[in-house]
């Protein structure tokens, strides 16, 4: 009987522990998750604390009977990373433990069940802009969750104290067409070596035929399209041969633009944009995108992720 009970015991107690054992897995993931952008978004957030309610609200929604214990949340704002352990919580039982079945006749009457999970943010500092454009620092920096913009590629500064440009003149439109990554739409970047390569014209680039009628698909249903574009303070060199100085990535919600050229992308699309009481077109000779600077916190994978800057875009990522 006793050799019956012990396989009894494994059969079904430790199928039971498995089974809450995956809940507060997913419990956990949540929670860290969830820390960890309130964090990013704003450090000063009551969510952003060992004590976040936030984080037992969604540890309890991921398990089958709503009930869990948040055993532990260890943050560090410095690293910009989140713990979360999650526990089990069962009535009549201390918390983090389960009552066991079959093992019980065996002497062991519950058992420790937690799950933890830990998840970073940080601002992107090298991988691959989606677009193969670079802002220049003067229209992002006070334009945070400011109004809307146009940035032209060619044509009058909208910003006369935008001196970054080739020799000291001024940035056209205040951004510029950086070069692609082989077969791709965007442009690889890396902060730490702070240089990105020039491409000329103000046609719209090669190979984003799809991103872009993408972007367009998207625009029209109602769903905003946020881009991680980098952001440059000088310019050195003309023409192709010119070198991009970039700082940081920028959150760039786009509404709107107007390219020209041969290719068969979707040159403009929303070439007038209004929000609020402002309105920004691109007309006639006009070439440009038509949106606004967002703070964004966002999931993108594939970035290399640094201190937290003022760009207003952080990611956040699990820790496996």
């Amino acid at each position: 009987m006793v050799v019956l009970l012990g396989f009894a015991a494994l059969a079904i107690d430790v199928a039971m522990i498995a089974s809450e054992r995956a809940q507060l897995q997913n419990g956990a993931d949540a929670s860290a998750y969830a820390v960890a952008q309130k964090c990013a978004a704003n450090p000063l957030d009551s969510a952003c604390a060992t004590t976040s309610s936030l984080a037992a609200s969604l540890a309890n929604q991921n398990a089958l009977d709503s009930r869990s214990n948040i055993k532990q949340i260890v943050l560090d704002t410095t690293a910009r990373k989140v713990t979360v352990i999650a526990g089990a919580q069962q009535s009549g039982q201390a918390p983090n433990r389960l009552s066991l079945l079959f093992a019980n006749a065996l002497g062991i009457s519950s058992s420790e069940v937690t799950a933890t999970s830990s998840a970073i943010w940080g601002s992107p500092t090298k991988g691959t802009a989606p677009f193969p454009l670079a802002f220049s620092i003067c229209q992002v920096r006070g334009q945070v969750n400011g109004s809307l913009q146009l940035l032209q590629a060619h044509g009058d500064n909208a910003n006369p104290d935008c001196n970054y440009g080739p020799s000291g003149a001024a940035v056209p439109g205040g951004f510029g067409w950086l070069t692609q990554s082989s077969g791709q739409c965007g442009a690889f970047v890396d902060i730490a070596v702070q240089l990105g390569g020039s491409d000329t014209g103000n046609d719209g680039p090669s190979n984003c035929n799809s991103v872009m009628n993408g972007w367009a698909a998207d625009i029209s249903a109602g769903r905003p399209v946020t881009l991680l574009l980098p952001v440059f303070d000088q310019v050195t060199g003309t023409g192709s041969g010119a070198q991009y100085h970039l700082v940081y990535f920028a959150a760039y919600e786009v509404k709107g633009w107007a390219f020209s050229g041969n290719n068969s992308l979707p040159k403009t699309f929303n070439t007038s944009v209004t929000n609020g009481s402002v309105t920004k077109s691109c007309n006639g000779n006009c070439r440009g995108i038509i949106g606004s600077f967002v703070k964004y916190v966002s999931l993108a994978d594939g970035y290399t992720l640094g201190p937290v800057s003022n760009g207003g875009v952080t990611i956040v990522r699990p820790v496996l």
